[in-house]
């Protein structure tokens, strides 16, 4: 299978893209992920939170045709523990889905029309953290997930 991870802008805070280049480093010795920037919208400091979300939106959607299965990282979407997180990628794994991507949004979320073409919402927490900083927490879920999914002593529980 293989997995994106799609974002919004590329991230100016070192510490999170040196984290984020660790866990997509130790990912590669198990599936193939990858991490999609999308551009951030030209002069979008002068635009509207409405009209930023849906310029950041026609870029999301000219990707997910691309994808099986486009998962939003959304505040409103479901929970998971670490062990229901790489349970639930382990079925998508064996169903024999080959294409899945899980979407960060921009500063002020997702557009309408990019919650319609979605397959699902996922939550990282109840609390709100930046959107760069999603980025950081998801991988590393991502790469414990594959730890518990192996039997590998990462998680210990």
């Amino acid at each position: 299978m293989n997995v994106d991870l799609i974002v919004t802008g590329k991230t100016n805070v070192n510490y999170v893209a040196e984290g984020v280049a660790e866990y997509e480093k130790r990912l590669s010795r198990y599936i193939r992920f990858r991490i999609l920037t999308l551009p951030d919208v030209k002069n979008g400091a002068s635009l509207s939170c409405d009209v930023l979300k849906q310029r950041e939106g026609e870029a999301m959607l000219a990707r997910f045709g691309d994808y099986d299965r486009v998962v939003l990282l959304d505040e409103k979407g479901r929970e998971y523990t670490s062990e229901e997180f790489a349970d639930r990628i382990g079925r998508l794994a064996g169903s024999g889905m080959r294409n899945l991507a899980f979407v960060v949004g921009g500063a002020y979320g997702f557009s309408e029309s990019v919650y319609r073409a979605a397959h699902g919402r996922m939550s990282i927490s109840r609390m709100t953290f930046s959107h760069q900083m999603i980025r950081l927490l998801f991988i590393e879920q991502f790469y414990r997930a594959m730890t518990i999914l192996r039997g590998e002593p990462y998680h210990h529980r």
